[in-house]
């Protein structure tokens, strides 16, 4: 089962929000669609959604146009709507069986998910009784009654612990594993990085990078050097900066520097500028400790093509 979005684009007024998005999901893989607050991550969950249309481009499932009322879909919104007042077993089977269950299948779904997310006894509570956290567990709850083939995830761990942000996590991948597919929607790349498969990062409307994480990290670790020297870390990136003052030939390798915890940081102009800089240093006599290919985060990786941080 694939899911693919092509060449969609969309406006509200004079404000272009998407321009001509191309991505796809798998089934059994979490894809992580990235980008900060505005970068149009929730517009494009909408439009999957049905919510409102494109103004051009497609939603397709395995070639065919998605029709949301034959295909079940299980979304958590990144803005809540449940009922505050009502109690949560009561509301949950009521919209369960909107969702096409019979009674008894909604009460047996909802029982299961509440004593999963460690809530069993919250079925005659309210809502607004329970913490954040707790709040947007029903939510996930809700999202995944209905056992849907399709499952999208838009700032899940907003108001989670620690703790409870593992659970969601290994849920996730339950669902991976089930063969779902699965879209999570995040500013928060610390989190995507632990259980996402793909990635797509937008800024601005627009896909900036779209493919394996894995193969996405290893290209951009190509020119990244990780460099200690004898004298600790503190000291590395000054030896490395005052040798670039006495060597001018070789800043031509080097894009840039960055003090790291470890040592420095070195950007490369090319993958074959390493060994010219193993061989400076050692011509030079520095004692080098450390000497790797430094793998990015993905965080990283972003701050590079967008050139903004996260929060």
């Amino acid at each position: 089962m694939r899911l693919e979005i092509k060449a969609l684009s969309k406006s509200f007024g004079t404000n272009l929000v998407l321009k001509n998005l191309n991505f796809t999901a798998d089934s059994g893989a979490a894809l992580g669609l990235l980008g900060r607050n505005g970068a149009g991550k929730t517009t494009t969950i909408r439009i999957i959604m049905q919510v409102f249309p494109p103004d051009s481009g497609q939603v397709l499932l395995d070639g065919q146009p998605l029709r949301t009322e034959t295909m079940s879909i299980g979304y958590l919104p990144e803005e809540k709507g449940l009922y505050p007042k009502f109690k949560i077993g009561h509301q949950l089977v009521y919209l369960g069986r909107l969702r096409g269950l019979s009674r008894s299948e909604a009460v047996t779904a909802v029982r299961y998910w509440l004593d999963r997310l460690s809530l069993a006894d919250a079925w005659d509570k309210k809502l607004e009784t329970l913490s954040k956290g707790n709040q947007q567990k029903i939510q996930l709850a809700l999202a995944l009654i209905a056992d849907p083939r399709i499952v999208i995830l838009d700032e899940p761990f907003s108001g989670l612990d620690p703790v409870n942000a593992q659970l969601l996590k290994t849920i996730v991948r339950e669902q991976v594993a089930a063969g779902k597919i699965v879209l999570f929607s995040s500013h928060q790349m610390s989190y995507v990085e632990q259980f996402c498969d793909r990635v797509a990062l937008l800024n601005d409307g627009e896909i900036v990078l779209e493919g394996d994480l894995r193969a996405i990290k290893r290209e951009h670790a190509r020119n990244r050097l990780l460099l200690t020297l004898a004298g600790g870390a503190a000291r590395t990136f000054e030896q490395i900066d005052t040798l670039l003052s006495r060597q001018p030939t070789l800043r031509q390798h080097i894009q840039r520097l960055e003090p790291d915890s470890e040592g420095c940081l070195i950007h490369l102009t090319d993958q074959g500028s390493r060994s010219e800089i193993l061989k400076q240093l050692s011509e030079q006599g520095y004692d080098i400790e450390q000497f790797r290919i430094a793998e990015p985060t993905l965080e990283q990786i972003f701050v590079e093509r967008v050139g903004e941080t996260h929060d």
